[in-house]
């Protein structure tokens, strides 16, 4: 493993000096799951659902109970990993080139490793899939992991389903894995702590299932006990595919009571957003069972609090946390990071301010309550923020919907009584929090992350249409898309890193498979710089070259027939020559 040999050799002197600068710290493990609300989990009151070992780690540990997170994938993990609001690190949706996170983020996996931990991840990134976005330009020594948002998205391996899929490492390159997803994001996440144990290296461990995110592809025997109880198919195999989750987790918290490294690993447990599969939606078989999202309204995607208040579950034997409890104090996914720090004793690199604030003084008993605070949420799913747009305003007590709407969270946790009108000055006072978060993002907005072309970490660049920039909506981000061949374009906003001559190479599919082009002619523009060539026909690619210059750009492709059809490549590779 390339880490614990840099580690251990002494080539750097900063790696060498790892193991003792990070001596007797706690190891962290963090697992979270994609799309897995507050209600799908059997201790949180879910009738149906069988999650034996989430229970336990319910009851063993100290649970958020109004933890909150954004209402989808990507804007999570990015102020997971950074402790700030999702929109200042340039994300705010989850594809279209609006899910890659600027690389100028100080990171979770960044500051472990600067104080001398290893650090790993496993599963689901989806903060950028190319030079310096992704996880190993990032801070994360070791990883196995898929490109895009989920398994069968259009970057991801060609032909993936679930099982027995091929997978991207650290260095870049693709192994075929042998399990079904889970299992394996677990099993090489504990290979790794294995590793670290061996080397006398604390290590920070980050899971994160692409399951239970569509599509709901699970064995037979976790979804059919769900099918003969009366669950409807699809949430059936949703529920299977937490199942199987749940049983993972167990196998991992054996594992480190097995080693002893139980004692000192602060364990959590979160999701990324409201429930997805959990709900059944209205009109759909009145008969069968329903689902369960613990009186909430709404579910992913959503500014109410079925899309945003999920589990967060903190365990840590020798942390000295005090007995299992609840704490119903306002918290969030901005606050890991700084409790990390904080009860890792880690030294913070220099980096952008963060939103979030440290919740060791209140896990550990020394407070019961958080000063006064204003949280803000929105759903951005748009090339540029709306402002008021599927928004949300959170303290203790109240909820500020889209800038209108008023609910007292702790008289009406359903939210089903606006009462807007007998506060108006509440609804001032949030309104004018959420102008000045408005203002405080502004910045960000007009700008744009971008893909580096001529990347020495990565030449060439592969790109994919998930990350078009496009008024043509919807761009095609998962395979079944692209196997339509959909007349669809939009461009990637780029960086050329050093001049030189550039090879592009057009696909309709991605290198590892072989699918024709149809004849016609291929074009590019990349700034002012534009190509063309004639595509014969049943060519598998066809390839373009360019001189450019340093700087941001614009890329844009076509492929068009005689008949004037015209869609771009899904699948270009740029290669500095």
């Amino acid at each position: 493993m390339l880490c614990w040999v840099r580690l251990l050799c002494g080539c750097c002197s900063i790696f060498a000096a790892i193991p003792l600068l990070a001596a007797g710290r706690p190891n962290v493990v963090i697992v979270i799951t994609d799309d897995q609300g507050y209600g799908d989990i059997g201790a949180h009151g879910n009738a149906k659902i069988k999650t034996p070992e989430l229970d336990r780690l319910h009851r063993e540990s100290i649970r958020l109970t109004n933890f909150h997170v954004d209402p989808t994938c990507a804007p999570t993990r990015s102020s997971l990993m950074t402790g700030r609001f999702s929109t200042r690190t340039g994300i705010w949706h989850t594809i279209a080139g609006r899910s890659l996170m600027n690389p100028n983020e100080l990171t979770l996996a960044e500051i472990f490793s600067a104080n001398g931990y290893c650090t790993g991840l496993f599963g689901k990134w989806h903060l950028g899939d190319n030079a310096p976005l992704r996880p190993q330009d990032q801070g994360f020594q070791k990883a196995l992991f898929i490109r895009g948002g989920g398994i069968t998205q259009s970057p991801d391996y060609w032909g993936n389903d679930y099982f027995d899929d091929t997978y991207l490492r650290e260095d870049g390159s693709w192994e075929q894995q042998t399990g079904y997803c889970t299992d394996v994001w677990f099993r090489e996440g504990m290979k790794f702590i294995e590793q670290s144990q061996a080397d006398g290296v604390p290590f920070f461990c980050y899971i994160a299932t692409n399951a239970p995110h569509d599509p709901f592809n699970v064995a037979d025997e976790y979804s059919r006990p769900y099918r003969e109880a009366g669950v409807p198919e699809r949430m059936a195999n949703f529920y299977g595919m937490i199942t199987n989750i749940d049983e993972n987790v167990g196998r991992l918290r054996a594992k480190l009571k097995e080693t002893g490294l139980d004692r000192n690993t602060l364990f959590l447990f979160m999701t990324d957003n409201g429930t997805s599969g959990g709900i059944l939606k209205s009109g759909k078989d009145p008969a069968a069972w329903t689902g369960f999202n613990a009186g909430m309204r709404a579910q992913k995607v959503s500014e109410y609090d079925g899309g945003h208040r999920v589990p967060c579950f903190i365990h840590w034997p020798e942390g000295k946390l005090g007995e299992a409890r609840d704490i119903s104090q306002l918290t969030a996914h901005i606050d890991l990071l700084p409790t990390f720090v904080e009860f890792c004793g880690l030294k913070k690199p220099d980096g952008p301010p963060i939103d979030g604030i440290s919740l060791a003084p209140l896990l550990r008993g020394g407070i019961q309550q958080l000063p006064e605070r204003q949280l803000f949420i929105h759903t951005q799913r748009v090339d540029q923020p709306v402002k008021w747009k599927n928004c949300v305003v959170l303290t203790q007590q109240w909820r500020l919907v889209n800038g209108k709407e008023l609910y007292d969270i702790q008289s009406d946790p359903g939210q089903q009584s606006n009462v807007a009108s007998a506060h108006p000055d509440v609804v001032s006072k949030l309104r004018e929090g959420y102008e000045q978060w408005w203002t405080s993002l502004e910045p960000v907005m007009a700008d744009v992350v971008r893909i580096d072309l001529g990347n020495p970490a990565e030449n060439p660049t592969r790109l994919c249409c998930h990350d078009w920039h496009s008024d043509n909506n919807p761009i095609p981000i998962f395979q079944p898309q692209v196997e339509k061949d959909p007349l669809q374009n939009g461009f990637w906003a780029v960086n050329v890193t050093q001049p030189g001559e550039y090879e592009f190479t057009l696909r309709l599919r991605p290198e590892e498979t072989t699918y024709p082009l149809p004849a016609g002619t291929a074009r590019l523009k990349i700034g002012e710089v534009e190509a063309k060539t004639t595509v014969p026909a049943g060519a598998p690619a066809v390839v373009l070259k360019a001189h450019l210059t340093p700087g941001p750009a614009i890329l844009q492709t076509w492929l068009e027939t005689a008949d004037g059809e015209s869609r771009g490549a899904y699948y270009v590779t740029v290669k500095r020559l």
